[in-house]
């Protein structure tokens, strides 16, 4: 039930995201930050969720201390995107966005950076790879790949 409430306020982002260019990384996030920002209506709603699916174990569940994470949707239930949500204080594993990443930052404990980004809205190119890495503190990532697609290092 609270991953469709997830879902739901999610939509209208993930709507939007189909006319946004994610071969053009600072120009999506300068949009993204522009229209669905941490101040936004979405923004706020979707940290106080997370905050609180963390209190209650509904979210990021899964892993170990530095890097726990849940799946929030597989693409089919999300207009064609997974969405993940993952707890993140240090490194995570390897992958390849296929398609691209797109990734909603939430600080919450210190000043934490997303692989040199500060809160908010972080896009990643279709074809670009890396190590998911928090530095200074820890994060919660929402992070959507569209169809689902992700290579992981084996």
């Amino acid at each position: 039930m609270a991953n469709e409430v997830i879902i739901t306020l999610l939509t209208p982002l993930l709507k939007r995201l189909k006319s946004i260019d994610l071969s053009s990384p600072e120009t999506a996030r300068d949009q993204l930050n522009l229209e669905y920002g941490l101040q936004s209506v979405l923004g706020e709603r979707l940290r106080i969720l997370g905050e609180l699916g963390i209190k209650e174990g509904w979210l990021c569940e899964k892993g170990s201390e530095g890097s726990k994470f849940s799946r929030v949707a597989k693409a089919e239930k999300a207009l064609g995107y997974s969405i993940d949500a993952v707890l993140l204080s240090g490194g995570g594993p390897w992958h390849k966005h296929l398609k691209g990443e797109v990734n909603f930052c939430v600080a919450l404990k210190g000043s934490p950076k997303f692989c040199g980004f500060g809160p908010g809205w972080v896009v990643f190119a279709p074809g670009s790879e890396h190590v998911p890495t928090v530095t200074d503190g820890t994060m919660l990532i929402f992070y959507l790949l569209p169809e689902g697609s992700v290579e992981w290092k084996k």
